[in-house]
C-alpha cells in the first residue's frame, strides 16, 4: 500500500470499530499526539482509552471526512526542521457524527457534531508510526452553545474544500510539486521582513491571489483576501505576539499544487501585547502547535488551512477553557454568539 492507502486503511478499521486490524496497521513503538487536553499518547492502549475511545463513545456513527491531503518525503532537516524523515501523509477535514454522548464535558446535541482537524502523520514500511493531530474543540463547543470564548472576528461557518475539488487526488507532477514549494518558501521569507511596525513591509500582495480564502481555527475565524486576512488574523497575532518564531517542523512536504507543514510545537512566542483572541497580554513565553495546507492556483497562493491548538497556548497563559465551559453549561446557562441567555 501506498503511505496515503495505509493511513486510509487505519481510519477505515477505526471508524469500523475492528480494533485488531487498526493494531496491526500501527508500527512498533506507536505514537500519537492530540491537541489539549489529550497531548501525547505513547502506546495503542493509551491511544484508545485516552483518544479513540472517548470520541466514538461520543459520535458512535463516526466518519473520517478529510477534505485535503498531502503526501510526501520529508528529510527531516528543512525549515530548522526535527521531525523524523519518511514519508508524510499529512491531512484536514472534518471527523463527523451524530453527537449523542459529552465529548470531554462537552455537552452532547443530539445533532451532527462537524469537528475539523488537521494532522501530520508518518508511515513507516507499510505502517503508521506517529500521528499528530489538532482538533478544533473551540469549534464543538461552539456548535453545542457552550463557548465561553469571546466569538471567532472571521465567519464562523463550516470550512470549505478546495475551490478546485482536488484536495484527495494524487499528483505525480514533480515540478509542479517544487514550484508549490518554492512560493511558500518565499511567502515564509517575505513575512520574516516584517519591521514590527506595519504589515505592508512583508510584501504579501506577490504571493496571494487578491480574493484568497484563510480558514483558521475557532476563535479566530474565515477570512478573504489580504485585507480581512490582516484584520481577522495577521494583525491581532502579530500585535499579541511581537516576538516569535518558528521553532521546529514536524514535517514540510509538497504534493502539485499543494503544501503541508507543521510541528509540535511549530512556533515559540511571547505574549506581549493585547488583542490576540480578546486577551490582555500576559507577558508569558509559549509553544505553539500549528498546522498549515496551502494551495497554488498558478503563481500565486488561493486558499490556506490552518489549525492552532488554541487550547494548549490558552492553557499556558493559565486559563482553563474546558472549566470555563462546564461553569457555563453547569448551572444552565448557554453562551451563545448572542450572549448569555438561560
Amino acid at each position: 500500500m501506498t503511505p496515503a492507502e495505509t493511513v486510509s486503511a487505519f481510519y477505515t478499521a477505526l471508524c469500523n470499530g475492528d480494533r485488531a486490524c487498526a493494531e496491526m496497521l500501527m508500527a512498533p513503538g506507536f505514537h500519537w499526539h492530540v491537541g489539549h487536553p489529550v497531548n501525547d499518547l505513547d502506546s495503542a492502549g493509551a491511544f484508545f482509552s485516552n483518544w479513540w475511545e472517548p470520541l466514538t463513545t461520543a459520535l458512535p456513527d463516526l466518519e473520517y471526512r478529510p477534505f485535503v491531503r498531502v503526501c510526501g518525503h520529508y528529510d527531516g532537516a528543512a525549515m530548522d526542521g526535527d521531525g523524523a524523515a519518511g514519508d508524510w501523509v499529512n491531512s484536514t477535514g472534518y471527523l463527523v457524527g451524530t453527537f449523542g454522548a459529552p465529548l470531554f464535558d462537552i455537552p452532547a446535541t443530539c445533532r451532527a457534531l462537524y469537528l475539523r482537524f488537521g494532522e501530520l502523520v508518518r508511515v513507516e514500511d507499510g505502517k503508521v508510526a506517529e500521528g499528530y493531530v489538532i482538533p478544533d474543540f473551540i469549534d464543538a463547543m461552539r456548535q453545542a452553545g457552550v463557548c465561553p470564548l469571546r466569538p471567532s472576528v472571521g465567519a464562523r461557518e463550516l470550512i470549505l474544500p478546495p475551490m478546485a475539488l482536488d484536495g484527495l487526488r494524487h499528483s505525480d507532477n514533480r515540478a509542479e510539486g517544487e514550484a508549490s514549494m518554492q512560493l511558500v518558501r518565499d511567502m515564509i521569507d517575505g513575512l520574516l521582513r516584517f519591521d514590527g511596525k506595519s504589515l505592508f513591509t512583508m510584501d504579501q500582495e506577490r504571493f496571494w491571489s487578491p480574493d484568497f480564502m484563510w480558514y483558521g481555527p475557532a476563535g479566530i475565524g474565515t477570512s478573504r483576501g489580504l485585507d480581512g486576512f490582516r484584520a481577522h488574523h495577521q494583525g491581532p497575532f502579530l500585535r499579541g505576539f511581537p516576538k516569535r518564531g518558528v521553532d521546529r517542523t514536524k514535517s514540510l512536504i509538497a504534493e502539485g499544487p499543494y503544501v503541508a507543514t507543521g510541528g509540535w510545537p511549530h512556533m515559540t512566542a511571547s505574549h506581549l501585547g493585547g488583542g490576540w483572541l480578546g486577551l490582555p497580554p500576559t507577558g508569558r513565553e509559549v509553544k505553539m502547535r500549528v498546522m498549515d495546507w496551502w494551495r497554488r492556483e498558478g503563481d500565486r497562493l488561493a486558499e490556506n488551512w490552518v489549525s492552532i491548538d488554541i487550547l494548549h497556548v490558552l492553557d499556558q497563559f493559565g486559563l482553563d477553557l474546558f472549566e470555563q465551559m462546564r461553569e457555563l453549561a453547569g448551572d444552565g446557562r448557554l453562551y451563545t454568539e448572542c450572549g448569555i441567555v438561560g
